[in-house]
C-alpha cells in the first residue's frame, strides 16, 4: 500500500523561523546576521509607539524588512487580557491598519504583548483576520532546560520524536521552542542532527534584538545563524509562510484510493512518497501517484 507523508518545500523535513519583537534600532544589525546566513524572521511592531525615539521609523520598515514578515504587536502593547474586548479590538484592528498601509501586504499575525493570551483574545483577533498568534512560554525548553544545561560534554540531547520541535495544534496559541537566551545554541545542535524524516520539525527561537545590545552577545546570533543556516534538509521561513504552507497541504484533495491527489491552492505542496520519491504538487494540477507506488 502506498505511503504519504506531508513535506516542507523542496520535500524538506525541518523548518526554522525567527520572531522577535517592538521594531527597536537593533533590529538593523539582527536583519543583517539573518540575511548574511539566509535566516527569515518575522518582526512584530507596535505602530503606535514607533516616534518614542527608540524604534525605527516607518520609513524604512518596507525596505530592511524585505525577505523578512512584518506582523503585528498591538498599537500600545498593553497587557492586553487585562482590556475590556473594545480596547483589544481597538489594539489589534489599528495596528493591523497601519502596519498594511505601510508594507503593502495583509498582516495576518500577532506575538501576544506581555505575554497576554487568553482564548477570548484569540477569538477576537480571529475575527479581525489575524491567522495566527504567538503566546507566552516555550514549547519544549521549558520540558528539556534542566538535561540540555547537563549535557555540555555529552554532545546533543537525543529528541524525541513527539515531544520537542513540533508544530502547534492551534496557531491562534503558537509557542516559540526558546527564547534565544534559553540554550540556543543546544536546541540548534540538537534540531541540526534530527534525521528522522518520517516527522516534520519546527524550531523557533523568539526574542527583542536590543537584548543582545544589553548583553553584549551579538555573537551568539552569528554563531547559532553560522550553525544552522546553510542546511538541505531546513527550510527557513517567516511565520506567515509556515501558516499559508500548512494551509496549502491541509487542501489537498486525495483520492480515496491514493492513487491520485488534486491541488485547489494556487501555491505547491510537496510530499513524500514511500519513504523515497519527493513529489511536487503543483497549483491547481493533479498528480498521479500509482507511478510512485513501488
Amino acid at each position: 500500500m502506498i505511503k504519504i507523508y506531508k513535506a516542507f518545500p523542496g520535500g524538506k523535513h525541518k523548518v526554522l523561523t525567527m520572531s522577535y519583537d517592538d521594531g527597536k534600532f537593533a533590529d538593523r544589525k539582527l536583519i543583517d546576521i539573518f540575511n548574511k546566513y539566509g535566516i527569515k524572521g518575522t518582526f512584530n511592531l507596535n505602530s503606535g509607539l514607533y516616534n518614542d525615539g527608540k524604534r525605527i521609523d516607518p520609513s524604512e520598515w518596507r525596505e530592511l524588512y524585505k525577505g523578512h514578515e512584518v506582523a503585528a504587536h498591538t498599537l500600545t502593547h498593553p497587557t492586553i487580557d487585562r482590556c475590556p474586548s473594545v480596547e483589544i479590538v481597538q489594539e489589534l484592528l489599528e495596528d493591523r491598519k497601519f502596519l498594511e498601509s505601510v508594507m503593502g501586504y495583509p498582516i495576518r499575525g500577532i506575538a501576544y504583548p506581555n505575554g497576554s493570551y487568553s482564548k477570548r483574545i484569540g477569538s477576537i483577533a480571529r475575527s479581525i483576520g489575524y491567522v495566527y498568534g504567538r503566546a507566552v512560554g516555550d514549547s519544549y525548553a521549558m520540558v528539556h532546560a534542566t538535561e540540555l544545561a547537563n549535557n555540555d560534554a555529552q554532545g546533543p540531547v537525543p529528541v524525541g520524536d513527539e515531544t520537542g520541535f513540533s508544530l502547534p495544534s492551534d496557531f491562534m496559541e503558537w509557542k516559540a521552542t526558546c527564547h534565544h537566551k534559553h540554550n540556543l545554541m543546544k536546541f540548534g545542535e540538537n534540531f541540526k542532527a534530527l534525521y528522522k524524516k518520517q516527522y516534520l520539525y519546527m524550531m523557533y527561537v523568539w526574542g527583542h534584538s536590543y537584548e543582545f545590545e544589553n548583553d553584549n552577545n551579538w555573537n551568539l546570533m552569528d554563531e547559532f545563524c553560522s550553525l544552522i543556516g546553510g542546511q538541505d534538509d531546513i527550510w527557513y521561513a517567516t511565520n506567515i509562510e509556515i501558516v499559508d504552507y500548512m494551509d496549502v497541504f491541509d487542501r489537498l484533495q486525495f483520492a480515496a484510493n491514493l492513487s491520485f491527489v488534486y491541488n485547489p491552492s494556487a501555491a505547491s505542496a510537496w510530499l513524500i512518497i514511500n519513504d523515497t520519491h519527493v513529489v511536487e504538487v503543483k497549483g491547481g494540477t493533479t498528480v498521479d501517484l500509482k507511478q510512485y507506488d513501488n
